[in-house]
């Protein structure tokens, strides 16, 4: 985020937090109306607002609006663009758990064995596959062999998707065609001890993000624990691929712009598809117990 200090002087520019609509609109040539539906859709830029309602902005604000229009400007959406913008000005999310953690702090993880969050994990996976739609699917996979071990598997998922993405220690960024993109991760990096899933598509939105509790290493497979938060809510969906955006915009600046355009939008819807949300709670609810005594498969060893 860029700072300026601006000299309290005659004819001078108005001090930070005091510019109005109009003034921001003349500092960065956009009109006050597309200012004005960039703060309705997109809850930016955040103005501060005066006891009788007015908006006030800052030279924060200034930077960050233009710094908008510079990312549209090299073909970034302009919700990419935005979240961008606004992980430039925050600290940057450490992984999806903590991003996702720290923008819905009232959504309580939950502890659960392996097992449980590999039946959680296969429900959201075929259902988003009954329902053949299309957006956007991430997933994390920590390893590139426990994704090779799931990559049939998700090379089907993805088959409905308009941009599927798999995270791993790869060697290199892959888009293998017909097959989920593959962005590396350096294995030291936090996300590299989480389990992820984001499904965000028109009427089938879902979210599973989990880190693994430390345990002694000859802790049985089947013992291993996991917080977890998850979600059907259009809100915390969204808010799981803004995390997942600012993520991947730092090592993989044209997939993150991808997934902001297939996914403008989705996120803003008012409720969950109210059909999505009740099949995934009854296959969650079968998965669950039919699932939680078998032998993992490819995606249960991804974490």
């Amino acid at each position: 985020m860029y700072r300026f200090l601006i000299a309290d002087v005659a004819n001078a520019h108005p001090s930070p937090g005091h510019l109005s609509t109009a003034q921001l609109a003349e500092r960065t040539g956009l009109p006050a109306g597309t200012l004005r539906m960039w703060e309705s859709r997109h809850g930016f830029p955040a103005p501060a607002r005066l006891p009788g309602g007015h908006r006030r902005y800052s030279d924060d604000d200034v930077a960050s609006v233009i710094e908008v229009q510079r990312l549209r400007g090299q073909g970034l959406s302009l919700s990419a663009a935005i979240d961008v913008a606004r992980s430039r000005a925050d600290p940057p999310p450490a992984s999806m758990f903590a991003g996702l953690r720290r923008r819905r702090p009232e959504i309580a993880p939950t502890v659960l064995p392996k097992r449980v969050v590999l039946a959680l994990t296969r429900a959201l996976e075929d259902e988003y596959c009954a329902h053949a739609t299309r957006g956007a699917l991430i997933g994390s996979f920590q390893r590139e062999r426990f994704y090779r071990s799931a990559q049939r598997r998700w090379r089907e998922i993805g088959r409905s998707a308009d941009l599927a993405v798999a995270l791993a220690d790869f060697a290199t960024l892959r888009e293998p065609a017909g097959a989920p993109v593959e962005v590396p991760i350096d294995e030291r990096h936090p996300l590299a001890r989480e389990w992820t899933l984001v499904i965000n598509a028109p009427g089938a939105q879902a979210c599973l993000a989990a880190w693994e509790q430390p345990a002694p290493a000859e802790l049985p497979d089947g013992r291993r624990r996991f917080e977890v938060l998850w979600s059907f809510e259009p809100a915390v969906v969204r808010a799981a691929t803004e995390v997942a955006i600012e993520i991947l915009a730092r090592s993989a600046p044209a997939i993150a712009d991808r997934l902001g355009a297939v996914t403008d939008g989705h996120g803003a819807a008012p409720a969950p598809d109210l059909g999505f949300a009740g099949a995934l709670a009854h296959r969650m609810i079968d998965y669950v117990g039919t699932l939680v005594d078998a032998p993992d498969g490819g995606r249960g060893e991804a974490a």
